[in-house]
């Protein structure tokens, strides 16, 4: 039995980043070219590609994902679409996630304020909800 990777799937080559491009990492295809691979957005099923730009923004001391035009809140539906993957894929031996992504940001991921200004770098919302479940040894790659 190999080993399964988590990885988000735009660094797979999947054309699936609000913009509708990718980020593809041959790299990170070499790298895990041995392992099980099960691609990872949590955007693109519930928004579409392309998409409206989503961030993460400190209200209240809370992180919640807004969307940048409309300014909804799209925290509750991330978390449950997240929640449904895990349950779906609830073992991993590593997970990779794409950096500054206020999906899958680890630790790079911009917080804005409500006016929309830098206040910090933190984590995506998978990335967080990954490290509750997963724990922090499993997360070994962040491109």
């Amino acid at each position: 039995m190999r080993p399964k990777a988590i990885i988000s799937a735009c660094l797979l080559g999947e054309m699936c980043r609000y913009d509708g491009e990718t980020k593809e990492d041959s790299a990170v295809l070499e790298a895990f070219k041995e392992y099980e691979i099960i691609p990872f957005c949590p955007e693109a099923p519930l928004f579409g590609t392309p998409r409206e730009r989503i961030n993460v923004v400190r209200i209240q001391g809370k992180n919640r994902i807004i969307t940048e035009e409309s300014c909804r809140d799209v925290t509750q539906l991330l978390k449950e679409e997240i929640n449904s993957f895990i349950k779906k894929f609830p073992h991993a031996n590593a997970i990779v996630l794409k950096s500054k992504s206020p999906s899958c940001g680890l630790g790079t991921t911009p917080v804005y304020d409500e006016n929309k200004k830098v206040v910090a770098c933190g984590n995506g919302i998978a990335a967080e909800i990954f490290l509750n479940y997963f724990g922090e040894n499993i997360i070994k790659s962040e491109i």
